[in-house]
């Protein structure tokens, strides 16, 4: 350990692992709290095991003087309140020779951790808990980890009187005495995975999740109707709208099911109230005729799919982006739709606000493509920006002889009468309809409706935001979601070497934009699709749609493990000829 003394870092990776009850979840969002106060970014991401609620967790942390939205490539710091079912995690705990597992006295790490050549420290956990009257093994972690990253108790002293407060001041009290004795106890250990903490504090930094980010987006964007079914891993999305949506004068309805919850949607927008659900891969499934009948009838919804592994079941509490295939193609017919997919935590906000404003003027269904990565990850972020879109839905607002609804003309977009409008009254369902919203088996309305359906969407100018674009290099990495974190840490390794890429990570899955695209790609010699799917459904996409000179290399890698940069950029060098 004498090697790491006084080494100055700016980023640390901790992982933090317990069985059911031992509050590592806890400790770990309390740590991330800390290190914001302290003026530090983070992210934290979260694991479990087969179950969905209880058992074994793992929370894992990488706290920096920088912006982060990606792990890195080893943690530096793994420790255990203890070890049962703890190998589960080790493939997601990758550690090195200069990581340090710390684990109860006279508990020994599984071989399977051992194996990394990592250093070990044993430390009486539970003895220095009993120290205290009402202690708790979590809180002692939480002063080990401090100490050794130099992290000012502080900031933690003050987390645990603001969490705490309602639990009364004899817990206060004793959680300090906790961190502080655990803080003690590191001994010659102490400051040895020292962060360069900066004397100028950050300002206005949001400790965030990626689901609460895209609630905040929804409600931003107008949304003040929710109907939804509890589902892993969208549940918080929901439960963090449904106070604030009463806080704007909306409501949050929960259904019977995911088919009654899209219902609900189509009826609440049908009155003219801007609607949102969330759900994950099995609920999206559930909801695709209804989408269907929001195209049909062009009334706008939105549906953010927050995705896990799969099929079926799959592996709820880890992340895959594996629905892309079914947000693409998955509705009957031709059905024109929107989808969309966020890149970090602070953009599941944008993303989510831009989708329902695309919605609502486009009058149509929108997916938003978010995932458990993004969606649980917890995030200290810098504010993100203020964007506010403005025209939105078209009404017809007065009486209108001879009023169609579905008027064929202009751009695609007619306008909306509301219920009650004198003179207005027309038919939504999933039939196809004449201009006037009869249903009709005409062909003539049929090519009408679905061309005036197609053309709306194609023919919208969705300027910049369809996509971000780094990087000046010949070669490009193209990727999407979550799956651009690991892929820009790993541009900035690479450009450490003198080697620059091109990034291209479509926000805009759907409608496709191919002259874009092409812009985007001049003067690129070849291109690596990273993406967390086992069947490369992203590659595939990209070959149906943006059919290129130059062959598309596939990285394709399933989840539940996350993408390295490491991984990326050893990747790069070999397709690259780096």
């Amino acid at each position: 350990m004498e090697e790491h003394k006084d080494r100055a870092s700016s980023s640390i990776s901790i992982a933090l692992i317990g069985s059911g009850g031992a509050g590592v979840m806890t400790a770990g969002s309390m740590l991330l709290e800390a290190a914001g106060r302290a003026g530090l970014f983070g992210i934290m991401t979260r694991s479990a095991g087969p179950q969905i609620r209880g058992g074994e967790a793992a929370a894992m942390l990488r706290l920096a003087t920088f912006p982060v939205e990606s792990h890195d490539n080893e943690f530096d710091i793994l420790l255990a309140i203890d070890w049962l079912n703890a190998d589960r995690f080790r493939a997601e705990i990758p550690l090195g020779t200069q990581s340090l597992i710390i684990g109860e006295t006279d508990a020994e790490p599984p071989q399977a951790f051992t194996d990394s050549g990592a250093r070990t420290l044993e430390l009486p956990l539970k003895q220095i808990a009993r120290e205290t009257d009402g202690g708790r093994e979590n809180m002692v972690v939480l002063g080990v980890v401090c100490s050794l990253i130099g992290l000012p108790l502080e900031p933690l002293h003050q987390v645990l009187e603001s969490l705490l407060k309602r639990k009364g001041q004899a817990a206060i009290d004793s959680s300090v005495a906790c961190v502080d004795s655990g803080a003690a106890h590191t001994g010659k250990h102490q400051g040895s995975y020292q962060l360069s903490l900066s004397s100028e504090k950050q300002c206005d930094l949001w400790n965030i999740s990626g689901n609460e980010a895209a609630g905040l987006g929804a409600i931003r964007g107008g949304v003040r109707f929710v109907a939804a079914y509890p589902i892993t891993p969208a549940t918080e999305l929901l439960e963090w709208m449904a106070p604030a949506l009463e806080q704007v004068g909306g409501i949050l309805v929960q259904a019977e099911d995911e088919l009654a919850s899209v219902n609900q949607l189509i009826g609440a927008s049908f009155g003219g109230t801007p609607s949102l659900t969330a759900t994950s891969g099995p609920g999206l499934a559930l909801m695709t005729e209804s989408i269907g009948l929001a195209v049909a009838s062009e009334t706008p919804i939105v549906v953010v799919d927050v995705m896990r592994g799969g099929p079926s079941t799959g592996i709820p509490t880890k992340s895959e982006q594996s629905d892309l295939n079914i947000a693409i193609y998955g509705l009957h017919g031709d059905a024109p739709h929107l989808v969309l997919a966020p890149m970090s935590v602070a953009d599941c906000l944008f993303t989510t606000q831009w989708a329902i404003h695309l919605a609502e003027k486009l009058q149509t269904a929108a997916i938003v493509l978010s995932d458990q990565n993004l969606g649980q990850t917890r995030a200290i972020i810098e504010r993100p920006a203020d964007v506010a879109f403005v025209s939105g839905r078209s009404i017809q607002e007065t009486p209108m002889e001879g009023y169609q609804r579905y008027a064929v003309g202009g751009n695609g977009v007619s306008p909306m009468a509301l219920p009650g409008t004198a003179g207005c009254q027309y038919t939504a369902d999933g039939l196809e309809h004449a201009p006037s919203g009869i249903p009709s088996s005409r062909a003539e309305d049929h090519r009408q409706q679905l061309d005036k359906r197609r053309d709306k969407l194609v023919n919208h100018d969705y300027g910049d935001h369809w996509a971000l674009i780094e990087g000046e290099g010949e070669f490009a990495v193209i990727t999407w979601g979550s799956s651009l974190a690991p892929v820009r840490e790993a541009r900035a390794m690479l450009l450490s070497d003198g080697i620059d890429i091109r990034i291209i990570a479509p926000r805009l899955l759907l409608p496709v934009q191919p002259e874009r695209m092409q812009q985007a790609l001049a003067g690129v010699t070849g291109a690596l699709v990273v993406e967390q799917s086992h069947g490369a459904q992203f590659f595939h996409y990209l070959q149906a749609f943006y059919p290129q000179k130059f062959e598309f290399m596939s990285m394709a890698q399933p989840g539940p493990l996350p993408i390295r940069p490491e991984q990326v950029v050893a990747d790069i060098k070999t397709r690259g000829k780096y």
